[in-house]
């Protein structure tokens, strides 16, 4: 990821641009190329291209607050996911899935937590948002994905905490009664998120999914926010060729 200015911004009615890296959807796949170069500690490039084929589109927005100014947008819960980078080892394919957030505030202006975790299973996929607010509110949900793109409110099993990612933030997900989460794989780790494969087991089925758990407490904190600049490469001078 890399911070880049107004300059470096570009978007057409089927491609947008950030810098030298682009998403361009093409009627029936997603092509994400990517062309950066990665913060510290190891500095090296990053290039090459992921592409995701969704087996079919939904059409849910799900307000996560009340005055609608953040919406979670699930383009495509069930997908294949094939990684192509320039580098050993970084060639595979898969289950992937495709989402977004969209807002007019920033996030910990309206929110303290939130997990959310997207979970194939032999019925489809089935996503959980479970959210606390600023003002102390709660916010939760259970959908359950088709392969055709059908969508709908499911009963939620139990939230279950699990162990604590290594910077100790707090992970939650739903699991059937009795059964307890685990981490299968670590994606990211940082001191107000974690990102991780997770297995756990709903409706009698053993399944692995992309769980998230954010802590924007923390994340506001004036003495975190400066770390984000070393994590994060700043590059506000970038124009595109002409």
């Amino acid at each position: 990821m890399t911070d880049r200015g107004r300059s470096a911004l570009r978007t057409s009615a089927d491609t947008f641009e950030v810098g030298p890296s682009k998403l361009h959807w093409d009627g029936e796949k997603l092509i994400i190329d990517i062309d950066e170069i990665s913060s510290p500690p190891i500095i090296s490039r990053v290039r090459g291209r992921i592409t995701i084929t969704p087996k079919a589109l939904t059409e849910v927005e799900l307000p996560l607050a009340n005055d609608g100014t953040h919406v979670w947008r699930p383009f495509a819960p069930l997908s294949d996911i094939q990684v192509d980078l320039e580098a050993d080892g970084w060639q595979w394919d898969g289950h992937g899935y495709f989402d977004a957030n969209f807002g007019t505030r920033a996030l910990e202006q309206d929110f303290n937590y939130w997990t959310w975790g997207c979970f194939p299973h032999s019925a489809g996929a089935t996503a959980f948002y479970d959210v606390t607010r600023r003002d102390g509110s709660t916010f939760e949900t259970a959908i359950q994905f088709n392969p055709d793109g059908a969508a709908e409110h499911v009963d939620a099993p139990p939230l279950t905490r699990f162990k604590n990612s290594l910077w100790q933030v707090r992970r939650e997900t739903r699991a059937d009664k009795g059964a307890m989460p685990h981490q299968h794989l670590n994606m990211l780790d940082a001191p107000f998120y974690s990102r991780s494969a997770v297995n756990t087991q709903l409706n009698g089925e053993e399944v692995t999914g992309i769980h998230e758990a954010l802590d924007l407490r923390r994340f506001a904190s004036p003495f975190l926010k400066p770390m984000l600049a070393v994590r994060v490469p700043r590059r506000s001078g970038w124009r595109f060729p002409t």
